[in-house]
C-alpha cells in the first residue's frame, strides 16, 4: 500500500468492488478489497488502514457484525457504510453501531471520494470550521452551502472548487491549481471544465460572484472590514 490514504473496501459485488477500487486507485489512494466479513476482520488486524468502506450485506459476518466487533475491540477506524439499504431504521442501526457516515447505492463516485476525505480529516483532528463570506456559508464537514439561510445544491466538483477558493480568499487560484484540486491525474479533463463549473457556481450563488483574473485564474476577495 502506497497511497496518501489507505482504505479497506469490503464489498461482495464483483463489478461494483472492481469499479470502486479502480477509480480510487486512479485518484491516488491505496486500496485493498475483500469480499466478506471474516476477511475484513483479518485484514484490519494485519494492517492499519485510514478508512474502512463497508457494505452491510456481506457473507460470513455482516457489516453490522464487523462494525460491532471493531468497536468492542476499541478500533476507532473511521467507517463509511456503503449499502443498498436506504431505510431510516438501517441508517440509524449503522450509526448507532459506530459508523461515521452512510452512503446509499447507487452513489456518485465524486461524493464518495469527498466523504472519504472528510472522514479522514476528522479522524486526524483536521476537521475544518465553516467558511463564510457575507451570508454565504460553506460547511466542509457536512458538505453544505447556504446563502441567506437557504441551502444551495452543488455538484461535488462545484463544491470542491468553491471550497478551494474560499479557503484561499484573497489569493488568485490558477485554472491548473483548481484542476489539480478536483480531478485526478488519470481523468480526461475538458480544457474548459473549470470555466464551466465556475459558470454554474455563479448562477447558483447569485450575488456572490467569483472574480475572474484575466489570464491567471479566479479569486474570492476577502471581505473588507467596516
Amino acid at each position: 500500500m502506497s497511497g496518501a490514504m489507505d482504505l479497506l473496501l469490503v464489498e461482495d459485488d464483483e463489478m461494483l468492488g472492481d469499479g470502486v477500487q479502480t477509480v480510487l486507485q486512479r485518484r491516488g489512494l491505496g486500496i485493498d478489497w475483500v469480499r466478506d466479513g471474516i476477511s475484513a476482520m483479518q485484514s484490519l488486524k494485519s494492517y492499519r488502514y485510514d478508512v474502512l468502506v463497508l457494505d452491510l450485506n456481506i457473507p460470513w459476518l455482516s457489516g453490522l457484525e464487523v462494525l460491532a466487533r471493531l468497536r468492542e475491540e476499541g478500533n476507532q477506524i473511521p467507517v463509511l457504510v456503503l449499502t443498498a439499504r436506504s431505510e431510516v431504521v438501517d441508517r440509524v442501526a449503522a450509526l448507532d453501531s459506530g459508523a461515521d457516515d452512510y452512503v446509499v447505492k447507487p452513489f456518485d463516485i465524486d461524493e464518495l471520494c469527498a466523504r472519504i476525505r472528510a472522514l479522514h480529516r476528522r479522524h486526524h483532528g483536521q476537521e475544518q470550521l465553516c467558511l463564510q463570506h457575507g451570508d454565504l456559508i460553506l460547511d466542509p464537514a457536512a458538505r453544505t452551502v447556504m446563502v441567506q439561510n437557504n441551502n444551495v445544491s452543488l455538484s461535488a466538483k462545484e463544491f470542491d472548487i468553491l471550497q478551494a477558493l474560499m479557503e484561499n480568499m484573497g489569493r488568485v487560484m490558477s485554472r491548473q491549481k483548481l484542476n489539480e484540486t478536483v480531478y485526478c491525474l488519470d481523468d480526461e479533463v475538458e480544457s474548459n471544465a473549470i470555466e464551466v463549473h465556475i459558470h454554474h457556481l455563479r448562477k447558483k450563488l447569485g450575488e456572490h460572484p467569483i472574480r475572474t483574473v484575466r489570464g491567471v485564474g479566479y479569486v474570492v476577495e476577502k471581505e473588507r472590514a467596516i
